[in-house]
């Protein structure tokens, strides 16, 4: 053999072995990751191959599958009153994908989690019969927050305050994801993309705004944690009006004739006094507000009910008057509904937080649960004495203060409203905030709430958390009440 042959030969065999490695890699260690692979139209076809499982509400199914006329695609997403159930179930789009609840189990509604499958189709790769997701929500109380939110810009939440089990979710404006769950829906996607009112972001979990004076439960908490007050009855040192430490800008009150000068924090929170809590806020420093805030919730990035809420912010390495203005829930404050409402709960369960989820468990499709949430995963936030006298102040606020539109006939009803700034100077429409708790001593039932309008339409004269939310929480709690 001469030299140019063999090493034409070596140049082969090298050439082969570098082929046999490369097939060896890519089978043996980069299957999963070409498998998982998002650009893998088998993924898609697998998924859709047969009709999916279903997240069950109250025992019934609020989501479907039909099948498709042509394609490779053989079945496709349906949904059972679709915008009223958006927030909670999002959308399984053979174009775009899924989010919330249906992308968080998808592989057990679709049939490829291993968990579903017998060891034949372990070895063979076959798919197995589809799961279910069974959420907390009572259709109830859902129906009631979305009726009543009508036609607002806004979103409610509703919890058990015992159990953490979410009872209700509700964002709007809404829309239908059977609409979008097709391969040929571009233009309603699109539509849906260019709203500027943005009805596919859940207003409940991933839109933190200014709490407004709804925050002031958690100022009042912390100066009764800190010992800055002994009670809610103690009368505080609160000049009125409250310029803010160093600098020349008053604080005032929006009724100019309440009773706000060193009024005690039930007299304060009854009328919303914001130089009582911005002083409050400058007295205890923002590091002790904060750490009552973070208590609650607030400053958590990875708060998951299974999906994924977005994080409220309280801030750092503020002044001191802006540390004032973060104890009427403004300067950098942010805050979802569902934030305020385990706020609300909290003090509801005599001081501890039950863990938020809207999932009871994950079965397959024989009904055996695959996964399970525990009712009543709590936390101590606030001392119960705490929480005892915040919601005795909560009360006088529905009886005799700011929050009289929350009432419900032979029910503990404790609210705190919240009227928050928007836009440069509050140049927009503000946000009308109602938070509030709701207990049935005839039935044990309870309920805490959390509503935001972000824009209802109304004059700007016309925007009160009592006027625009506390209806519309007054609807879901008695609807809780009552389930």
């Amino acid at each position: 053999m001469n030299k140019t042959i063999r090493r034409a030969s070596v140049f082969c065999l090298l050439m082969v072995l570098a082929l046999l490695v490369r097939a060896t890699w890519v089978q043996g260690y980069e299957a999963k990751a070409l498998a998982d692979d998002e650009h893998n139209r088998r993924n898609t076809i697998a998924q859709y191959a047969q009709p999916l499982g279903d997240i069950i509400v109250a025992g019934s199914p609020v989501t479907g599958s039909k099948g498709t006329s042509g394609g490779d695609l053989r079945y496709k997403r349906t949904y059972t009153q679709g915008e009223l159930y958006a927030a909670v179930t999002g959308y399984s789009s053979q174009a775009y994908g899924a989010t919330q609840l249906e992308g968080i189990h998808s592989d057990v509604l679709d049939g490829t989690d291993d968990r579903l499958k017998n060891p034949k189709d372990l070895i063979t790769g076959g798919q197995a019969k589809p799961g279910n997701v069974l959420t907390t929500i009572d259709p109830g109380v859902q129906k009631a927050a979305y009726e009543a939110l009508g036609d607002d810009k806004g979103a409610a939440v509703a919890i058990d305050p015992k159990t953490g089990r979410i009872l209700g979710m509700v964002s709007t404006p809404s829309y239908d994801p059977s609409k979008i769950s097709g391969t040929t829906d571009g233009d309603t996607w699109q539509k849906l993309l260019d709203d500027p009112d943005k009805p596919l972001v859940n207003r409940a979990l991933r839109q933190p705004l200014a709490p407004g004076s709804t925050f002031k439960l958690v100022v009042a908490a912390a100066a009764l944690e800190n010992g800055l007050y002994g009670s809610v009855d103690e009368r505080t040192d609160s000049p009125d009006p409250y310029t803010l430490p160093g600098t020349s800008t008053v604080l005032r009150n929006e009724n100019a004739s309440a009773p706000c000068e060193n009024a005690t924090l039930r007299t304060a929170l009854q009328y919303s006094c914001n130089n009582v809590f911005a002083k409050a806020a400058a007295d205890l420093g923002q590091d002790k507000v904060k750490e009552t805030a973070d208590a609650f919730g607030f400053d958590t990035e990875k708060l998951d009910v299974p999906v994924r809420a977005a994080e409220s912010v309280y801030p750092t390495d503020m002044d001191k008057a802006q540390t004032a203005l973060t104890g009427i829930g403004q300067f950098e404050v942010t805050a979802t509904p569902l934030q305020m409402a385990m706020v609300t709960s909290a003090l509801a369960n005599g001081g501890e937080l039950a863990a938020p989820h809207m999932v009871s468990s994950v079965t397959d499709g024989d009904g055996s649960a695959l996964e399970e949430t525990e009712d009543g995963d709590t936390k101590r936030v606030v001392e119960e004495r705490t929480a005892e006298q915040l919601r005795s102040a909560m009360v006088t606020v529905v009886e005799k203060g700011t929050g009289t539109n929350a009432r419900i006939a032979g029910a503990e009803v404790g609210g705190k409203t919240g009227t928050a700034q928007n836009g440069v100077d509050n140049s927009n429409t503000p946000y009308a905030w109602f938070t509030s708790y709701a207990k049935d001593d005839s039935s044990g039932k309870e309920v805490a709430v959390a509503v935001i309008v972000e824009d209802s339409g109304s004059a700007r004269s016309e925007v009160s958390g009592n006027g625009l939310a506390a209806p519309i929480a007054q609807k879901m709690m008695k609807a809780a009440l009552e389930r």
